[in-house]
């Protein structure tokens, strides 16, 4: 006999509440938010920028310049001291670019490609412990994924319908940048705010 039993759900003021039960013997994977918890009181005051490592810095420009359409704001070389420390790689050089993904949208993008101390491709896999992927907003994933796939994107999956959770309604696939890195199109559910 299937048995419905509590399913954890956000009880925060002001969020929609979904239905609290689950069939028996099928994992619940929310969790019950009663309010925001922190441990102490942050120091921390927002997102600067988001960085990632990259192969070859021209590749990676032209793949999030031109096919994705971010603009580049700033380039440098970098050969500071404090660069060096703040590393761990003495006398390190890097060529760097900063993206915004529109322009007065925050935080940017920061690809950096080390022109000294560079190190073996890292295995981005999402399932390894230490990756990270960025999640990308659109408000029409089917026809960003056909425009981008015919500009040799690549794709892990046409686009996903999410069936389940605060995201029920949307859209979602991961695609590849050139190093491989993770990057996620994420249309929201047309009753949802994007976020």
């Amino acid at each position: 006999m299937v048995q419905d039993v509590p399913c954890v759900r956000d009880e925060r003021p002001g969020v929609s509440h979904g239905s609290p039960t689950v069939s028996a013997g099928v994992d619940c994977k929310e969790t019950i938010l009663m309010h925001h918890e922190t441990a102490a009181a942050s120091p921390l005051k927002g997102v600067h920028h988001i960085g990632l490592t990259v192969r070859d810095l021209e590749e990676s420009i032209r793949f999030y310049r031109d096919i994705l359409g971010m603009t580049v704001v700033r380039r440098r070389r970098i050969q500071e001291d404090y660069v060096s420390q703040q590393t761990g790689f003495d006398g390190v050089t890097l060529d760097a670019a900063s993206l915004h993904i529109r322009a007065g949208v925050s935080p940017s993008i920061e690809i950096v490609q080390y022109v000294s101390h560079a190190g073996e491709p890292a295995v981005p896999s999402t399932n390894r412990p230490g990756t990270s992927h960025l999640c990308l907003t659109t408000d029409d994933l089917r026809a960003a994924h056909r425009t981008l796939s015919a500009q040799g994107v690549r794709f892990k999956s046409d686009p996903v319908h999410i069936t389940a959770g605060p995201n029920t309604g949307g859209l979602v696939a991961y695609f590849l940048d050139p190093d491989g890195y993770t990057l996620e199109l994420f249309q929201p559910p047309s009753d949802k705010e994007n976020h």
